[in-house]
């Protein structure tokens, strides 16, 4: 049985220790950190481009992946059209939900209208699922993170165990 996280700000025992050029997803904070990401970031259906930026903000929590998220002004919105869905997260606040108009019964991306006042600098930006999309971050494809509800992005510079992986429930 692994060990819960430590609460003492260090990396637990059971997490990867990362190479070169890698980061822990047991280093990031609770709440999350946000930040500017210059890197290219691509979100495609097949050979549609869906969105293109080197403008987005890179949210990180621990125990998961971070999540790209896109300003709008980087989003072609006329391959997406809203869905019913809402979710909320402690802190950021409501969640909207989209879908590609080609499959509107799948949400493929998110969106925070009026987010906390923490999370202002998501504002008019949209997040997508790797998995549910192709999505890139200076052309490495993102490998999608477990569980049906996460949306971060697992790339070679990230190690973990994750979040939503099995016998990760009780974190």
């Amino acid at each position: 049985m692994r060990s819960k996280p430590s609460d003492n700000g260090r990396r637990p025992a059971f997490a990867v220790e990362p190479g070169p050029g890698q980061e822990s997803v047991w280093d990031y904070p609770r709440p999350p950190a946000i930040k500017r990401d210059p890197r290219t970031v691509e979100i495609k259906d097949g050979v549609a481009l869906v969105a293109r930026t080197t403008r987005s903000c890179k949210v990180m929590e621990t125990a998961s992946p971070p999540t790209f998220y896109i300003p709008r002004a980087d989003v072609n919105l006329d391959l997406l059209v809203r869905v019913d869905d809402q979710t909320y997260c402690e802190w950021k606040g409501s969640a909207s939900y989209w879908a590609l108009a080609c499959r509107p019964d799948v949400a493929v991306a998110w969106s925070y209208e009026r987010p906390r006042s923490r999370f202002d600098m998501i504002k008019d930006f949209i997040a997508f699922y790797p998995g549910r999309v192709d999505c890139f971050l200076d052309g490495e494809p993102a490998r999608t993170q477990a569980g049906r509800f996460y949306g971060g992005w697992i790339t070679s510079e990230v190690v973990g165990p994750f979040k939503g992986e099995p016998g990760t429930g009780h974190w």
